[in-house]
């Protein structure tokens, strides 16, 4: 596992989702924009962790999608907790425990870890397993 490589690509989605959630407030569809701002960065992760999974593999690596999905994870909860939180969460009434016992963070994670899984089981291992029987 790169650690620095994971980092970096971690900070690029982390960067990008809170892009996706603030801009969602300027776009009014939906009466509650909370609900709307979490719709909007739930399906635009998808995408976005697709991507950063794709990035971290064009270098070879033998690191499971599952454990690169938790890492990314892990950047985007600690940036959340060092930058989204006090200066995006708190000036409006949120707290740490408010914002991390919420639903929607731990579905977000699971997303991170559903989307890197299915990268890695439909581009990396299924390329190695037909390389090694080549």
């Amino acid at each position: 596992m790169k650690q620095f490589r994971i980092i970096v690509i971690g900070i690029i989605i982390w960067i990008i989702g809170v892009s996706i959630y603030t801009l969602s407030f300027y776009i009014p569809i939906l009466e509650d924009p909370e609900l709307q701002a979490n719709i909007f960065l739930s399906l635009g992760m998808l995408p976005v962790v697709w991507f950063g999974t794709k990035l971290y593999y064009r270098k070879k690596s033998n690191t499971k999608g599952y454990w690169l999905g938790l890492a990314f994870f892990l950047v985007a909860a600690a940036l959340d907790a060092l930058i989204t939180v006090p200066f995006l969460i708190a000036p409006y009434g949120g707290t740490h425990y408010s914002f991390f016992t919420a639903i929607g963070f731990w579905l977000i994670g699971l997303e991170f870890v559903v989307m890197t899984t299915a990268y890695w089981y439909t581009k990396v291992q299924s390329k190695g397993t037909i390389a090694n029987y080549s």
